[in-house]
């Protein structure tokens, strides 16, 4: 259930820690080494064909911290590596990839906030060839018609982890849909986002992966 905010500074404040955690994971220290990915490759394979199966897509969303905290929004993506996260009326925030860097607009501050793709959880979700067969790993489940991997680069652990789950369906590309995935930072803050009403092959311009620059009224969409 999408939390229903008092006012537009509580539910601006909850949106800001939620987005910057989807956004990008603070240095983490790893203990252990991840198991080789060659070791899952066929599950592993299967992700990246579900990923790659997916030219534009639309969800719902719902946002949740590890207090609980909720927002939610429409996630809309589009092949290669351009993202959208719009947040429900209230959260006058924005997280957008133009397939280069991923941006965090706060309007009611007006500030701008830019990463590279490869410094976000979310580089797995936009760039499966090089993440999720590099990095992945498979967790178990026990559930067959369950696919849980986990991402991380052990070289660059400053990168974060992501952890994707698909449950099998016919109906999705490459017969598996994502269902969720979380995010983890260094203090072990935990950032769920899970996804409902998926539309795939929707039509989608590249103009909703540009953003009107709250530091300059007058500056064109980037």
């Amino acid at each position: 259930m999408i939390t229903t905010f008092r006012s537009l500074s509580a539910g601006k404040a909850t949106g800001a820690a939620l987005a910057a955690a989807l956004v990008v994971s603070a240095p983490v220290a790893w203990m252990a080494a991840p198991t080789p990915a060659a070791a899952y490759s066929g599950n592993l394979d299967a992700a990246v064909q579900a990923l790659r199966g997916i030219s534009t897509m639309r969800a719902d969303f719902t946002q949740t911290d590890r207090k609980g905290q909720t927002v939610g929004g429409v996630m809309t993506l589009k092949r290669p590596g351009k993202i959208r996260f719009e947040y429900e009326k209230g959260v006058p925030l924005l997280v957008v990839s133009n397939g280069r860097s991923l941006t965090l607009v706060d309007y009611e501050v007006n500030q701008v906030q830019r990463w590279p793709i490869t410094n976000s959880p979310l580089g797995a979700l936009l760039d499966p060839d090089r993440d999720v067969k590099k990095y992945g790993k498979l967790v178990p489940t026990g559930v067959d018609d369950v696919l849980s991997v986990e991402v991380r680069d052990p070289k660059k652990p400053e990168f974060g982890v992501i952890t994707m789950i698909f449950l099998r369906d016919g109906g999705a590309p490459g017969g598996w849909e994502l269902k969720n995935w979380v995010a983890l930072d260094a203090q072990n803050n935990r950032t769920t986002v899970r996804l409902t009403n998926h539309r795939y092959g929707v039509s989608v311009n590249d103009s909703a992966f540009r953003y009107r620059d709250p530091r300059r009224t007058t500056r064109r969409p980037r």
